[in-house]
């Protein structure tokens, strides 16, 4: 469905974010892209959106292909009307209107019969968004702006969405219950998703095969059962040594192994 080849993105035409990137998300699967801070995730994610231009970003090598078409020359509204939107990290909602009115801003591409169903599709996917509905958004708490955010998405009736850290700042339970809705979604209807999280253990149990980038390239990559196994992936981002956990401020102290980036 979505393949990146190969991509390479520089901002302001000199400082380079992402290098010699390639992956791949088939059709019906979850994919993680697991990295700390500053490796590329979201980068990627916006080169995929076509929105790199609102930070002075550009693909300069590589390709983005979606159905085995190009995309680097279509807007990030027609990016939607194929079928492929991203939800950003910080939700990014409009703060001063009310609930329902960012679900029906995420519905542009719809009539409006078609968003007036899509509209009673999320709440009951979110039935706390519908008790909100009439509420300002930018009062909601963060884990009901994350699920504001999602229901927005989803009223494009994308056949694929990017999450880019969905579990940040949340509450467990709260984390749940979106993965959950998430989950049911790529089961029930088949829609594809590119999960972006830093919480590694939580993207590895709801997807099916994972990547990692580090430094702006992919480093390691495999179905989540052999990422779980690797020793690295255990040290550096599941906390584990020799079999058992361990703190997440010696394991933020510890140095890339230099074969990762060999």
């Amino acid at each position: 469905m979505l393949e990146l080849r190969n991509v390479q993105v520089l901002y302001d035409r000199a400082i380079e974010a992402v290098r010699d990137v390639s992956l791949s998300v088939p059709e019906g699967q979850m994919i993680a892209l697991l990295g700390s801070n500053g490796a590329g995730k979201s980068t990627i994610l916006k080169a995929i959106s076509g929105v790199l231009y609102q930070e002075d970003g550009e693909i300069v090598s590589g390709s983005v292909v979606l159905d085995g078409a190009p995309l680097g020359s279509r807007s990030p509204a027609d990016i939607v009307r194929r079928g492929l939107i991203q939800v950003p990290e910080g939700r990014a909602l409009f703060a001063p209107l009310t609930v329902e009115e960012n679900l029906l801003m995420g519905g542009f591409t719809r009539n409006r019969a078609e968003a007036r169903d899509d509209i009673e599709r999320v709440y009951a996917l979110f039935p706390r968004v519908k008790e909100r509905r009439h509420q300002i958004a930018g009062y909601l708490s963060g884990g009901e702006q994350q699920m504001v955010a999602i229901g927005r998405a989803l009223m494009a009736r994308p056949r694929m969405i990017m999450l880019d850290e969905p579990s940040l700042g949340l509450a467990p339970q709260i984390v749940d219950a979106i993965f959950d809705a998430i989950v049911d979604l790529n089961r029930s209807a088949g829609l594809t998703v590119l999960l972006v999280e830093q919480n590694a253990q939580l993207a590895l149990d709801v997807t099916s095969y994972g990547y990692i980038i580090e430094n702006g390239r992919i480093v390691l990559d495999g179905p989540v059962e052999a990422l779980r196994a690797n020793n690295d992936v255990q040290e550096f981002y599941l906390g584990m040594a020799g079999g058992e956990r361990r703190s997440m401020r010696d394991v933020k102290h510890y140095k890339r192994r230099k074969r990762w980036l060999s």
